[in-house]
């Protein structure tokens, strides 16, 4: 079974955001999706050097190597994607037209690392066999809140009123249409250099909450948010607006390409709305004006990866309820529905007993395996698989992984 037309869901969805409507309304289904594949992801994370490069300074030679141990390492484990991120903040892992090079490659914003880890990415990943998701950070500005520490160059700095600081960072403001538009060319400038086999977003949109703090975009909110009942509702539609122009932007530059997101795991809880799941946790929805549950609804993404980084019968957001749930959501639709796993926690002495137990995730894609909606599963990160401390990985290669599986597409 094809696909239905991008070119023509996205010709749909800008015609319906020039006349100021609600882009639901132009496509019931984004497109049809062959049922064939499993994901089996992992996220190669770039900020503060978290997985890869392993430090600051290293050559380009030795960075290149790090990088190709990590997609070889990919591939030994049984997986079929490497979701790597090549805008960890407001910065690239590319010759960008737009941003600066990234400091978690020289240690200097800005400077050149002499090579290009995102075209070597690709195509080291696709002669491996290996999908590879570019991971963009749509809004993330810097870890600190001094715009003078960034380059003279960066756009934040020559655009200050496009930035709000906030709970020790800087953050862009989506309220802002020019700020939605520049960023979307900025993470656009990648997917035309480069045949990525899908735009990948994380769970930051609005801020976490941080408790005695505001972020300011009342400026914003006066001159754009006189339609809305109210400031959540206009925030909400901010985003919203960010991924649905940012889906018809990827149709125009590159057709085909995927675009998939991993937000926070819980929409909304049950004692807030009736829709929600049986839990007591952060709501993107309220929280970080996060609408997951109506982008699988209306199909504005090929796919959706929420984090459940809990474990099964976790009392405030159980695994199994919350794979159940996201199934709900997901059936019927087209969106494909894969499961992001919390591999970091196993093993952690900090985590809760069930993360003791190296079998708890291999638990995880038995339940998940319950439900025909789940696609798949993504682990984080690339460095635990290097490490698995306790055996965690090896146990899910073992009792899930023991024939080679193609990624969706």
């Amino acid at each position: 079974m094809g696909r239905l037309s991008r070119r023509a869901f996205a010709l749909a969805a800008l015609s319906t955001l020039v006349m100021g409507g609600d882009a639901s309304a132009a496509a019931p289904l984004r497109r049809a999706r062959a049922e064939t594949g499993e994901m089996r992801g992992v996220w190669l994370a770039t900020v503060t050097n978290r997985d890869w490069p392993s430090r600051t300074g290293l050559t380009a030679a030795q960075q290149r190597t790090e990088l190709i141990t990590h997609l070889d390492r990919a591939v030994r484990s049984g997986l079929n994607t490497v979701i790597f991120q090549v805008r960890p903040s407001a910065d690239a892992l590319w010759p960008s037209a737009y941003e600066p090079w990234s400091q978690y490659l020289t240690g200097t914003q800005g400077k050149n690392p002499g090579w290009d880890p995102l075209g070597t990415a690709v195509e080291e990943a696709h002669q491996r066999g290996l999908q590879l998701h570019a991971w963009f950070n749509p809004l993330r500005v810097a870890l600190h809140t001094d715009p003078t520490r960034l380059v003279a160059s960066h756009p934040a700095r020559r655009n200050p009123d496009w930035v709000v600081a906030y709970g020790g960072k800087l953050f862009y403001n989506p309220g802002l249409p020019e700020v939605r538009a520049f960023v979307q060319e900025a993470m656009l400038d990648a997917v035309a250099r480069y045949p990525v086999d899908a735009v990948h977003w994380d769970d930051y949109f609005y801020p976490y909450p941080q408790a005695g703090q505001t972020f300011d975009d009342d400026a914003a909110f006066d001159a754009y948010g006189g339609g809305f009942r109210t400031r959540a509702d206009w925030r909400r539609d901010n985003i919203n607006k960010l991924v649905r122009e940012m889906a018809a932007g990827i149709e125009r530059v590159r057709p085909g390409t995927q675009f998939g997101i991993s937000p926070f795991g819980v929409w909304r809880n049950a004692s807030t709305d009736p829709l929600g799941s049986d839990t007591r946790a952060m709501q993107a929805y309220d929280d970080i004006y996060a609408d997951t549950r109506r982008w699988v609804k209306e199909n504005w993404v090929d796919y959706i990866c929420p984090q459940l980084y809990w474990h099964i019968g976790y009392e405030i957001a159980d695994y199994a309820k919350l794979v159940a749930w996201w199934a709900g959501v997901a059936k019927g639709t087209g969106t494909r529905l894969y499961v992001g796993e919390a591999l970091y926690k196993a093993g952690d002495p900090a985590q809760p007993a069930a993360w003791q137990d190296p079998a708890e995730l291999s638990r995880h894609l038995t339940r998940a395996a319950q439900h025909a909606e789940v696609r798949g599963h993504v682990f984080f990160a690339a460095k635990e698989v290097g490490t698995d401390r306790i055996g965690a990985m090896a146990r899910v290669v073992a009792d899930h992984y023991g024939e080679r599986a193609q990624a969706p597409r």
